[in-house]
C-alpha cells in the first residue's frame, strides 16, 4: 500500500470582534468547529478537508503581525472565494448566510458558464461563492 498523496491545505486567518458570535454564524452555515484547534482565542472552522478558516480574536490575531488590523467593515483586506457544485448551491449558501446575520456584498455575477454571489460575514469579511461549468474549464 502506498501513502496517500499530499494535499496542500489553506488556512484563512481572520480577526473577529466576537468569537462566539462568529462561531455561531459559521456553524449555522453548516460548518463544524474543530475543538482540537479551538480555545478562548481562536476557533478552527472546517470548511472542507483542505480549507480551514481560523477565527482569531483581535488581540490574539495581533500577536501574529506587526501591521494594523484592518476594519473589514470599512476596508477590504481579503476576498475569500469558495467553489460550489452548482448554481443552486451558490444560492443556498449565500441565502443561508444572509438569513443568519450576513449581509449582501456586491451584485450577482451571471456569465452563463460561471455564476457567483457574495456576502459579508458579521465582521465584514467578504466571502464569494462561485460555480463554474466543468465543460468550460475543460474548454
Amino acid at each position: 500500500m502506498t501513502a496517500p498523496a499530499y494535499q496542500q491545505m489553506i488556512f484563512v486567518n481572520l480577526p473577529v470582534n466576537d468569537l462566539d458570535a462568529s462561531k455561531k454564524f459559521f456553524t449555522e452555515l453548516g460548518y463544524s468547529i474543530n475543538p482540537q484547534f479551538s480555545d478562548d482565542n481562536a476557533a478552527s472552522v472546517v470548511i472542507s478537508d483542505t480549507i480551514v478558516a481560523m477565527l482569531l480574536t483581535k488581540p490574539f490575531y495581533a500577536t501574529f503581525t506587526k501591521k494594523e488590523i484592518a476594519d473589514a467593515t470599512k476596508t477590504s483586506e481579503v476576498l475569500v472565494a469558495l467553489s460550489a457544485e452548482s448554481r443552486a448551491k451558490v444560492d443556498e449558501l449565500v441565502d443561508k448566510a444572509l438569513a443568519v446575520g450576513g449581509s449582501p456584498s456586491g451584485e450577482t455575477q451571471d456569465h452563463g458558464f460561471m455564476y457567483g454571489r457574495s456576502f459579508d460575514d458579521p465582521d465584514g469579511h467578504t466571502w464569494e461563492v462561485v460555480w463554474m461549468d466543468p465543460a468550460a474549464v475543460q474548454g
